[in-house]
């Protein structure tokens, strides 16, 4: 699924010729920019030149990115409010690449302040003490963007910070600020900081985040420290928890500047590019496979045995394809096909995979495989009748009913096409289903279990199983 910003990319290497020093960076004409302003000009100047500043986002053109585009011209921060499974986390990720792609900061500030903003006092000490020879490094903006998950044991010492007893060991006073061991939201200074799941976090710590949004300074154990942070504050939340329960504060839902709500794909060619893009396949899943995982899924978010409160996440379709790959690649191993290529038949296993991650009405209990097999079969009609509209497939039904057509989970492809009867139509189902020019008898095999699925669907055509589970269309 989707990666943090930074993942597999060496961040350490700077590129040479990048000023070392405070006086060389003022000689390069480099000027400071708050966060917000940062990634307010490099998203106008994405979309003045067509460029897509969300790259791996689907399904929210035209409805989400507007608005999410709108809050950051605006310098809001910004919550997501969503279902699980909506792309949240995602979609938030993709801020770090709206930051300038390297930063100048002070080479060993605990905050990673800009060296001409210095805000921490042992930072202005050393400015103060080095003048133009205050050493400069530089940050990848991949390092500017910081992640936290909400829970309930999240304590005020992990975002904002606590007295540091090692610091007063060595002989600090307890007054002194230098005392401090700095959270997680000052350490993000000058960068993105997400709270994913915010009403999850304890009533005093959204508290805590108060002064952080509005006055952008913290208080410690009774230290009021004038930190005049530099942070976008992003966060994700379930409609429920942040609207209905009371589990989040007034205070702090004021305090966001935007409210955006996200969406499962409203488009079934955008549930299949999802599909497509997020899965990791360990064979060959046809399109009209992929096809039938979407509907069935968009059918389970339709469903009133579906608990939607809880949501039907994205994350149930990935699984759902990845799962028929796996039915494929099994039957391969166990068979001995050299390449695994996933047929209808491979459907079968994903009610039993993945019914634990649904969540079902109440009153439906002991019945959630019967709706969850209905729902597979009506996803696979509405697929096959789409992608075969037109083929006139009596002919081949007459053939089936005088001539059976064996196939099954151990049954490999090539006995499949041996035993499907020569008739034309045959031939038109196979280039609808782009299984034709190929030696392989894998597409070949799915595509024609596609129409007979369908001929059993419509009640053309009857389908048992045997005792050495082979599926017999007769």
């Amino acid at each position: 699924m989707a990666e943090r910003p930074g993942a597999g990319r060496n961040v350490d290497y700077v590129p040479s010729g990048f000023p070392r020093t405070l006086g060389a960076l003022r000689a390069s004409g480099h000027e400071l920019r708050g966060v917000k302003d940062e990634i307010r000009s490099n998203l106008l100047t994405a979309l003045r030149e067509g460029r897509d500043p969300w790259p791996g986002i689907v399904g929210f053109e035209s409805t989400v990115l507007p608005q999410l585009e709108r809050a950051l011209i605006a310098g809001h921060d910004v919550v997501l409010l969503g279902e699980r499974g909506q792309g949240k986390t995602r979609l938030l990720r993709t801020l770090a690449g709206l930051l300038d792609e390297w930063t100048p900061v002070i080479e060993g500030s605990e905050l990673g302040e800009h060296p001409y903003d210095p805000i921490t006092p042992a930072s202005r000490r050393r400015a103060a003490e080095l003048g133009d020879e205050l050493p400069v490094a530089w940050r990848h903006r991949d390092e500017r963007y910081t992640e936290k998950l909400a829970t309930p044991d999240t304590a005020v010492a992990d975002l904002i910070g606590d007295v540091d007893p090692v610091k007063v060991a060595e002989g600090r006073s307890l007054g002194d600020p230098e005392t401090i061991h700095y959270g997680l939201v000052p350490r993000a200074h000058r960068g993105i900081v997400t709270i994913n799941e915010l009403p999850d976090l304890a009533e005093r710590i959204q508290v805590a985040l108060l002064n952080v949004m509005e006055e952008r300074d913290i208080q410690v154990r009774g230290y009021t420290l004038r930190l005049p942070l530099d942070v976008l504050l992003v966060a994700s939340a379930n409609p429920e928890d942040y609207t209905n329960r009371g589990r989040i504060i007034t205070p702090l839902k004021d305090r966001f500047g935007a409210e955006v709500r996200t969406h499962y794909p409203l488009e079934l060619s955008d549930e299949i590019a999802l599909v497509q893009q997020e899965a990791h396949l360990a064979a060959d899943v046809p399109r009209h496979l992929v096809e039938v995982v979407a509907r069935f899924t968009r059918s389970l978010r339709e469903s009133s045995a579906v608990d939607q409160g809880s949501g039907v996440s994205a994350r149930f379709a990935v699984a759902a394809a990845e799962t028929v790959a796996a039915a494929a690649l099994r039957r391969a191993a166990i068979t001995g096909e050299e390449r695994p290529f996933a047929r209808p038949i491979d459907l079968e296993s994903v009610p039993a995979v993945l019914r634990g991650k649904l969540e079902f009405a109440s009153g439906e209990e002991g019945r959630e495989m019967e709706h969850l097999e209905h729902l597979l079969r009506r996803a696979t009609a509405d697929t096959a009748r789409a992608r075969l509209r037109g083929i006139d497939l009596n002919a081949l039904a007459e053939a089936v009913a005088e001539s059976p057509v064996r196939t099954g989970e151990r049954v490999p492809a090539v006995e499949v096409v041996a035993a499907l009867p020569a008739v034309e139509e045959l031939t038109e189902v196979a280039k609808r289903l782009d299984a034709g020019g190929t030696e392989d008898p894998g597409p070949m095999a799915s595509a024609a279990e596609l129409a007979l699925e369908l001929l059993y669907l419509t009640r053309r055509l009857t389908k048992s199983e045997s005792d050495d589970d082979k599926v017999i269309y007769e």
